[in-house]
């Protein structure tokens, strides 16, 4: 629960898709809780690549994980993926708040330590992997999602958000269409409820392959 000291010391602010909310690097003087809206974490390096750390949905956090580690800038940039609603303390009121209210850290702990989860297993899997699995997994949790036999989603997107070459990923695509696994209209992947089926028996036999 909001405590009676910070409810009127919060902003409210809306963004439209596309909008960098905070950038690698910055500082970060405030705490944020996304109301509403998608947005996604990536790292920005020198060279000009662009990886997807992760994507979130509501609710969620803004600048927990550098205040919680004490730093005064922020290691990652953070842009929406959809229009976003975020409601935003100073980074002092977050840091008391927490200081105060045991059930709140616990709370924004316990999402910490989901995202460093996730994260732990998404690496493994880019490491081990080939390119053939990891697309394919790619390609089901998008039409899980979304709901769509479609993956509207640009070589360059598939890039950042895998980790996996646009070279690699055209030649991986294209031997997934020759293998019968996935379809291409008008440049976008599609898969029919019989490939997904297939593609998920693929993805089964790897991971038992995979186990110890």
């Amino acid at each position: 629960m909001l405590p009676e000291a910070l409810k009127d010391r919060y902003t409210i602010r809306t963004y439209p898709a596309g909008t960098i909310i905070h950038q690698k690097d910055a500082e970060l003087d405030y705490f944020g809780i996304v109301c509403e809206g998608y947005h996604r974490v990536i790292n920005e390096f020198e060279n000009g690549n662009v990886f997807m750390i992760e994507r979130n949905d509501p609710i969620d956090f803004i600048g927990e994980v550098t205040i919680l580690a004490g730093k005064p800038r922020t290691s990652v940039t953070i842009e929406t993926t959809t229009p976003c609603t975020v409601l935003y303390f100073s980074r002092k009121d977050f840091e008391d708040w927490i200081a105060q209210d045991i059930h709140f850290l616990r709370l924004v702990s316990r999402k910490v330590a989901y995202k460093l989860y996730r994260s732990s297993c998404n690496r493994g899997n880019r490491l081990f992997y080939p390119p053939q699995h990891l697309l394919l997994a790619y390609f089901l949790q998008y039409i899980e999602e979304y709901q769509s036999p479609v993956v509207k989603r640009t070589r360059e997107e598939i890039h950042e958000e895998t980790g996996i070459s646009v070279k690699t990923l055209n030649r991986t695509i294209r031997r997934l269409k020759e293998e019968g696994l996935v379809g291409i209209t008008k440049g976008k992947v599609t898969m029919t409820p019989e490939q997904i089926a297939r593609a998920k028996e693929y993805i089964g036999k790897q991971t038992c392959k995979g186990k110890v």
